[in-house]
């Protein structure tokens, strides 16, 4: 057992495809420290998001509990009271709060109720907005990589003068682009000012609802539909060849992204959709997605949202990095380049369903959708978000620093248990600590002096002896 005593917190991250709970620790004398708090354990919920459970609720809330069960376990018994435990709903959640707002409610008082039956402090269960998932985002990617503030070595405060870095996040259902600019932010929409350790910061941020994976892909086979006037064989450009499968309308007009489009068919109806492998095909059918035309800003990113120009380095996580490490260790592809990017899609969207087995057997449930998703995430970056052949390699994708996951999730509770403080920390604390170090030096070198003595007066007694 350490001497400190640790402090613990745990947020479950209820997205649109699952849910995560993730279980951090700090040392409690520590806890304004910028990066003391990590991620001392996870639990992956099984089966699907908690907002596909909107004709079943009750089965939302009991679906959590084998990750709590583990949260009783992970986290020390006497310290179960005074664990703060929050869950926050994105993209799904925010969906079904559109089509079903009854159902939205029934399932957030499912999983409150479940949450309020364990030990630990519940702060409640709420749908967090796109701004605020992706300015939390934000937040725990510059904490954990200590921009914001740093402890010097005599235990003074240094606010460093580094830059701080991008979040790209990118979900099931939504995806996220926040970055610090001293541009105009024309729409107040898009705008933050965050203060943190006694610094301000102006943050654009945007969340874009139907941008996350599952959202484009149902998008897009909409799009194909629509394009071959629903016959009962349509062919996907983003399948690999040798991929077929038969789906019903009703799993395609199932989301309020896609409702605009829905046929006036039998939602019961089956469409056989066959894979041709086509990369350019893929890349026209995947652009529709994107309105580029109508912009009421001085700049847009696309569908009229205003963007000031990307600057400095982005970090990008969840699919994004999923993605691009799919290209990068299956297919074996560096990527600095929008160019790199653009030929593994090339190859990916060439490449056979068998082929594709092959190298990645593990990946069977995601791997048609490579072809399609690489290229919707290379449109993304470089058509709507504007990155080129200079700002690109800015982007490191990543998906822990540390040990500790990149998302919403930490920067969330950082934020509601105050572990932030708006205004710089006092320095008397770190001249406590100061006293300490001071001490400590003396104390080194006293112990080295004596050494010195010590070592110095045996060599002459042993020589006087000769």
């Amino acid at each position: 057992p350490t001497s400190f005593p640790l402090q613990y917190g745990i947020v479950l991250d209820a997205g649109s495809s699952h849910t995560a709970m993730f279980i951090y620790k700090w040392p409690a004398d520590k806890e304004n420290d910028t990066g003391v708090v990590s991620e001392y354990s996870m639990c992956d919920v099984e089966g699907p998001g908690i907002s596909s459970y909107s004709s079943n609720p009750l089965a939302a809330g009991t679906s959590l509990e084998n990750c709590l069960n583990q949260a009783l376990r992970d986290v020390p018994k006497e310290k179960h009271v005074g664990t703060p435990l929050y869950l926050g709903a994105t993209a799904g959640m925010r969906l079904l709060n559109i089509a079903d707002p009854q159902a939205s409610d029934a399932v957030l008082r499912s999983v409150a109720a479940t949450l309020k039956m364990y030990p630990f402090d519940f702060r409640g269960a709420k749908i967090l907005s796109g701004e605020e998932e992706g300015v939390f985002g934000w937040v725990t990617a510059n904490y954990l990589l200590e921009n914001f503030i740093k402890r010097g070595w005599l235990g003074e405060w240094i606010q460093p003068q580094k830059k701080t870095l991008g979040a790209m996040d990118f979900g099931g259902a939504s995806t996220q682009i926040t970055f610090e600019t001293r541009d105009t932010i024309e729409n107040p929409g898009n705008e933050m000012i965050l203060k943190l350790y006694g610094q301000a910061y102006k943050v654009y941020t945007h969340s874009f609802l139907c941008y996350g994976r599952d959202q484009v892909l149902k998008r897009l086979l909409s799009k194909l539909l629509q394009a071959e006037s629903y016959q009962e064989t349509v062919s996907h450009p983003c399948w690999p060849m040798g991929y077929n499968k038969s789906l019903l309308l009703s799993s395609i007009y199932d989301t309020p992204c896609t409702e605009k489009e829905r046929p006036n068919l039998a939602l019961n109806t089956t469409i056989t959709l066959v894979g041709t492998g086509n990369g350019n095909s893929c890349a026209l059918h995947v652009s529709k997605l994107f309105d580029f035309t109508n912009c009421s800003f001085s700049h847009c990113s696309f569908d009229g949202v205003f963007q000031p120009k990307v600057s400095g380095n982005f970090i990008a996580f969840s699919a994004f990095f999923y993605t691009v490490d799919f290209i990068q260790t299956v297919m074996g592809r560096p990527v600095h380049l929008p160019s790199d990017l653009k030929d593994a899609i090339d190859t990916i969207c060439a490449t056979s369903w068998s082929e594709l087995l092959q190298k990645a057997p593990k990946l069977e449930k995601r791997l048609p959708d490579y072809c399609a998703v690489s290229t919707f995430v290379y449109l993304l970056t470089t058509k709507g978000y504007s990155f080129n052949n200079h700002s690109f390699p800015n982007i490191a994708f990543q998906k822990k620093v540390g040990e500790t996951s990149i998302g919403w999730a930490l920067g969330y509770m950082l934020n509601l248990t105050n572990m932030i403080p708006a205004e710089k920390p006092s320095s008397h604390k770190s001249m406590l600590y100061n006293y300490w170090v001071i001490l400590i030096l003396l104390f080194m070198v006293t112990t080295l002096t004596s050494l010195v003595t010590a070592i110095c007066l045996l060599r002459r007694s042993k020589s006087s002896i000769i």
